[in-house]
């Protein structure tokens, strides 16, 4: 039974060596998060009041592609610019996503860490041991569902967002194209 015993301390050490970097993510994710609340905020102000600079900064870009006539063919730069204004769009999204599925998991390793140590204390009969790993605990369990749930409706909305913005460039470009397209052989 010893070697047991021994597997079980051993096991307690590690969990309690986990303790740290799972409550340091979980705030650097409630930080993060804060930030992402802040960027979104301003966002939808801008787009409230009918404003999208990033929208705007990519048209003029397309203009200043579809003017330039150097670069090889005209399709070929426009679908590589539109493929990376789609990548860069996503990758912000997928920075979210990555959140709504990691707040959770810290958030569970944050509350069942500090309940071994409140059994423990439990166990001891020492009530201000057990008090403190129970808040702890459903602290964790509180900030990481909260920041997935945030994540959540942000990375919504900036889908929706970007897979109309892409859309209205995309067809911005095909309009473009085809129009020099047609002068050119006019």
């Amino acid at each position: 039974m010893e070697l047991l015993d021994r597997i079980r301390e051993g096991l307690h050490l590690v969990a309690g060596v986990l303790i740290w970097p799972v409550l340091l993510g979980l705030f650097g994710l409630m930080a993060s998060t804060l930030m992402t609340i802040g960027a979104f905020s301003r966002q939808l102000f801008d787009r409230w009041r009918g404003r999208n600079p990033a929208h705007d900064r990519d048209k003029e870009h397309l203009e200043r592609l579809c003017s330039d006539s150097s670069g090889g063919p005209l399709d070929v730069r426009v679908e590589e610019f539109l493929q990376s204004v789609e990548r860069r769009r996503w990758r912000g999204i997928h920075r979210l996503r990555l959140a709504v599925r990691v707040g959770p998991s810290l958030g569970l390793m944050g509350t069942l860490i500090p309940m071994a140590n409140a059994l423990q204390g439990l166990a001891e009969g020492n009530l201000p041991t057990l008090a403190s790993n129970m808040v702890t605990a459903f602290a964790a369990t509180v900030i990481g569902l909260t920041v997935s749930v945030v994540a959540y409706l942000v990375a919504a909305a900036r889908e929706e967002w970007a897979r109309a913005d892409i859309e209205a460039l995309t067809f911005e470009a095909e309009r473009r194209v085809a129009a020099r397209s047609n002068a050119g052989t006019a």
